[in-house]
């Protein structure tokens, strides 16, 4: 295989790191551009640095906030393949803090393309967007179906043709950037792709409460630390294994010429989709070997009571689907956080 250069925005974060695991691996050359602002993120760039050497992996601490030095970063490890997944990340500190989440995700999504398109050979751009571009989908019937609420009329999820939706400052932040990717491709010919993302979970994910929230039960499950259910907890999701996630951005690449400016939603489909706590619960109490307790709280605004993407796109165009199911997934969750408690502590 050839040896590639790739520049990961956010490349000490969860998925970042992993993502930078897998092209070491590979032999590629790696650019991690991070300001290793989120919490441990420090362990995961620890981790990354102990596989490659410094001739194969490069760490810049910076922010996407600041163009000139993004630039010259860009510029210096002339990649052929720039990931962003830098991020802010929370719906809920969107709401406290809408300038500095604008800043960070419109704004710094703004500068990536821009110093992409100041190189002389422009990289393609994969772009790490959200199901919550789709907002509250009001308008999609949902009923309660036993343990779980489901769509009335979507039997496969949500596809690519559901309008957007910009609900709280997260969405329109993360939805800006969204558009100006797949836009860069229409006006510049930059070579982009769009993931929108549903429930990214897996090894090396430091979740809290407001943000991956698969992570968050396991940790506090394993450690005996509070769980809020807020909501009836029949509310579901479908979940995506973090390595399932990069086989879809490897089989992007290797397509690029013909998914160059596309949208794809990424998520673990219909067959992978379970309610947070009612049948997550029950799965994480047979892994514990004991009760888990609770407590309950109101609803979030703006928590849709189901969201399951419909891949049928990228099985499509990038004959793509989920390999890894919920259940091996949360088990693999579960013994990398009980095998590493120094690092949750």
């Amino acid at each position: 295989m050839e040896q590639m250069r790739v520049f990961i925005t956010g490349g000490a974060g969860f998925i970042g790191c992993n993502l930078a695991a897998h092209y070491l691996k590979q032999g590629h050359v790696v650019t991690l551009f991070d300001n290793l602002s989120r919490p441990r993120t420090e362990l995961n760039l620890r981790w990354l640095q102990e596989q490659a050497g410094a001739a194969q992996l490069c760490f810049v601490r910076g922010d996407i906030r600041d163009y000139p030095f993004l630039l010259e970063a860009v510029t210096q490890a002339q990649p052929e393949l720039i990931v962003h997944l830098a991020a802010q990340v929370a719906v809920t500190t969107s709401v406290k803090n809408p300038r500095e989440d604008f800043e960070i995700n419109a704004l710094g999504t703004f500068n990536v393309l821009e110093a992409a398109r100041a190189q002389p050979n422009p990289p393609a751009v994969f772009y790490a967007s959200t199901n919550k571009v789709y907002g509250g989908m009001e308008d999609v019937a949902t009923v309660l179906d036993g343990t779980r609420y489901r769509y009335r009329d979507l039997p496969h999820g949500v596809s690519e043709v559901q309008p957007l939706d910009l609900h709280s400052p997260y969405g329109c932040s993360k939805g800006a950037g969204d558009q100006y990717v797949r836009d860069y491709a229409r006006i510049y010919g930059l070579r982009t792709v769009v993931f929108r993302q549903s429930c990214i979970y897996g090894e090396r994910q430091f979740g809290v409460e407001d943000q991956g929230w698969v992570a968050h039960f396991i940790i506090a499950a394993a450690f005996n630390r509070p769980i809020t259910i807020y909501g009836d907890g029949k509310q579901v999701r479908d979940l995506l294994h973090v390595q399932d996630l990069i086989a879809a951005y490897e089989a992007a690449w290797a397509r690029l010429d013909q998914v160059s400016g596309q949208v794809f939603n990424l998520g673990g489909g219909a067959e992978n989709a379970l309610s947070i706590w009612a049948e997550f619960g029950p799965m994480l109490e047979m892994l514990a070997g004991r009760p888990i307790p609770v407590r309950y709280a109101d609803w979030r605004p703006g928590d849709q009571p189901v969201f399951i993407s419909n891949n049928r796109k990228a099985e499509r165009l990038l004959n793509w689907r989920p390999r890894i199911s919920a259940q091996e997934g949360i088990r693999r969750l579960w013994a990398w956080v009980t095998s590493n408690p120094e690092l949750f502590h």
